[in-house]
């Protein structure tokens, strides 16, 4: 009786899994991009702004010392473009977030 219990246990549990797992995949191939689509070019093509989309970042992450006022200030001001062109990608030993890392390389590969 014990094993015959164990066994339909077992098999209700696998069956609601793979249900599971058909649900997810449903879900998934539902969110992700058709064929037809064509590639989100926008922002290829558009500009990233240093004073509306990177200093705020830098203000949030650096604030106390890298801005007015702060001990390294002087040394490295992150307020201006030209320190973050100067540091490039060394920037982000500090700053971890994958789209706050896009958005600073596109910043540093963009022509001004």
């Amino acid at each position: 009786m014990r094993a015959g219990l164990l066994i339909f246990s077992f098999a209700l549990t696998l069956g609601l899994c793979s249900c599971v797992r058909s649900t997810q995949r449903a879900t998934l191939s539902s969110l992700s991009p058709t064929k037809t689509q064509p590639p989100n070019t926008s922002s290829e093509h558009a500009k990233v702004d240093f004073a509306s989309q990177i200093k705020p970042i830098l203000q949030q992450r650096c604030q106390p010392c890298h801005f007015s006022g702060g001990v390294m200030y002087e040394r490295l001001p992150f307020d201006r473009p030209a320190t973050i062109k100067t540091l490039g990608t060394k920037l982000f030993t500090r700053l971890k977030d994958e789209k706050e890392q896009r958005l600073i390389r596109e910043f540093l590969d963009q022509d001004e």
